[in-house]
């Protein structure tokens, strides 16, 4: 690509009042934003483009600025700018309804070619939805597929960490400009996930943190993926947005449920009712999606996971009583009192030390439940 084809399409991804939907209507109008650039305000009015585009400026002067900051984030060797005509830019990308002119990418170009799962969930996870998380991201990437989710913290952090800590791909898909990290406590993440996949956006550098561009994150999320996988969200989760962005792109939504009285799991109910599937292991999360993927990923064999391969051993008798006396369900803990026939100090104890070894998870309003399906129980 030329420097002045590379400045036109940098050009169009900031130009004021187009969009990714016009910029969508200006390509399939002219094939290339500089044959855009030099029609005039008739040919373009001609063509049905919206007034911005319609107006918009033939010169890159307004916008030569910004521009130039591209270019010079550019000049490293793990940072690329991606145009919608490079060989680089994703073919599942393009078949949205509105893919972005530009990308802006840290690490690795061949990571967002590969097949992707999305996995999404609440910022504010529980301890048990975090470790479920990981385990799945683990799974899905040792397989070879690439784990993308958006660098939030909470389950987006637990996905990204889980495919780490195999030494898989994975992908962050950030709502900032390049230059610009969000949150900043993910920091050290960040870096880690450009050595070992990528960090993409479609905003501009010097795009600063704002809430109206995170729908816009999401639906690059669900975009780059053959399928996404909603952990725990509630009603009004945004990662719920990504998920039916998925669906309006036809690729696979996939939730995992809860039980009925946690409100943090609704969403993914409300999911799961309008059509998502239902799905219990990373191996289901592999055979909804195998349709779209090649490789070993498509074939890979069911294993079980950590906690169905736990057995009672590293329990004495009050503790495994204690998770004889629980379901998968909350339960009280004046319930579970009685149940177990304990006193509070010795109940409240042993709790702990179950919390602490990922058995049981305590829920709201003094409510605890089992997370873990140890051999014996």
């Amino acid at each position: 690509m030329t420097d002045r084809a590379l400045e036109s399409w940098l050009w169009l991804a900031r130009l004021p009042g187009v969009g990714p939907r016009t910029s969508t209507l200006i390509i399939d109008a002219y094939d290339h934003p500089e044959a855009f650039r030099a029609a005039s305000q008739a040919d373009r009015a001609a063509h049905g483009l919206p007034r911005a585009a319609v107006r918009a400026p033939h010169d890159a002067a307004s916008l030569q600025s910004g521009i130039d900051a591209d270019l010079r984030w550019a000049d490293a060797e793990d940072r690329h700018l991606i145009a919608r005509d490079d060989a680089r830019y994703p073919a599942l990308l393009t078949q949205i309804a509105d893919p972005p002119p530009m990308l802006y990418l840290r690490g690795d170009p061949n990571a967002l070619l590969e097949p992707q799962v999305a996995m999404v969930g609440a910022r504010n996870a529980s301890d048990n939805a975090i470790r479920i998380a990981e385990e799945f991201a683990a799974y899905l990437a040792a397989t070879g597929l690439t784990v993308t989710s958006g660098l939030a913290l909470g389950i987006d952090t637990a996905a990204h960490e889980g495919a780490l800590a195999v030494h898989g791909r994975t992908v962050a898909v950030m709502a900032t400009g390049p230059d610009r990290l969000y949150p900043r406590d993910n920091e050290a993440l960040a870096r880690q996930i450009a050595r070992h996949g990528a960090i993409v956006t479609e905003m501009p550098t010097g795009t600063p943190v704002s809430r109206g561009l995170f729908p816009r994150r999401n639906r690059l999320i669900a975009g780059l993926s053959v399928g996404t996988l909603v952990v725990e969200a509630g009603r009004h989760s945004g990662s719920l947005e990504t998920a039916y962005r998925a669906i309006d792109a036809g690729r696979e939504a996939m939730a995992i449920p809860g039980s009925i009285h946690n409100p943090r799991v609704k969403g993914c109910h409300a999911l799961i009712r309008n059509g998502a599937r239902l799905v219990e292991s990373a191996q289901q999360v592999i055979e909804e999606v195998s349709h779209a993927i090649d490789g070993p990923a498509a074939t890979a064999p069911p294993v079980e996971s950590t906690a169905e391969q736990a057995d009672w051993t590293a329990l004495d008798a009050r503790e495994i009583a204690v998770l004889e006396a629980m379901d998968h369900d909350p339960i009280a803990f004046d319930t579970l009192l009685q149940r177990a026939s304990l006193t509070p100090d010795i109940l409240s104890s042993i709790l702990l030390k179950l919390e602490l070894s990922g058995d049981v998870a305590p829920c709201s309003s003094g409510y605890y439940m089992r997370t873990s399906n140890r051999a014996g129980g």
